[in-house]
């Protein structure tokens, strides 16, 4: 089922007024959940499963919440806007906690931080207004830094020896992090450009 931009949506869909719905609220949760997570990260919990498993669970519903909102027929404006925040405010949380605990460097955080930030600031309009949608690259992203940020907390707690796995990933999601949030960006200003009516195409300005 092809995605439909909110910005071509009849007005009165109630896409646009649904609020309380079971995507939703697993969307709620997640971020919900992740207040345990990290403080269990940040405490110390070497030798638990509890954080991993929890950690886990949390990757898991960013599928889970989608998938529910296209076979319940709940998708929302406030849904679409709500899952994306979630996943990046779940993985700089997590991370966070990880290099609190020493097991992630500063500038891995950093990296992935300033990638969001520069998102939001040139992409976030044209984002909100349902013009761009994730790019495949930014899904696999995404995938990456969450199977990452679990194999290295596995590594953390329990099974020390799948860290380096877990660091692999991470620099692997992390160089995708940055070629999606490069691709987004681009998205919007060509975007902006068309909707400005400017021309980058000498032949086309004639």
């Amino acid at each position: 089922m092809p995605l439909i931009s909110a910005r071509d949506r009849d007005p009165d869909d109630p896409f646009f007024t649904r609020v309380v719905t079971v995507p939703n609220v697993i969307t709620l949760a997640r971020l919900l959940l992740l207040v345990p997570v990290c403080w269990l990260i940040v405490a110390g919990a070497e030798g638990s499963w509890l954080p991993v498993i929890l950690l886990a669970l949390w990757a898991a519903t960013d599928w889970i919440d989608g998938v529910l909102a296209r076979a319940l027929h709940q998708e929302s404006r406030i849904g679409e806007v709500l899952d994306p925040i979630a996943d990046r405010i779940g993985i700089i949380g997590v991370t966070l906690a990880l290099a609190l605990g020493g097991t992630v460097a500063w500038w891995m955080l950093g990296v992935i931080a300033a990638v969001d930030v520069a998102t939001v600031v040139f992409a976030g309009r044209a984002a909100h207004a349902g013009s761009i949608h994730v790019s495949w690259v930014g899904k696999v992203r995404t995938a990456l830094l969450l199977t990452a940020i679990v194999v290295l907390l596995l590594g953390q707690t329990v099974l020390a020896w799948v860290a380096p796995v877990g660091m692999t990933l991470l620099l692997l999601g992390i160089g995708l992090h940055v070629v999606a949030g490069i691709d987004y960006i681009v998205q919007a200003q060509r975007l902006r450009r068309v909707q400005t009516g400017h021309r980058s195409d000498p032949e086309e300005a004639r």
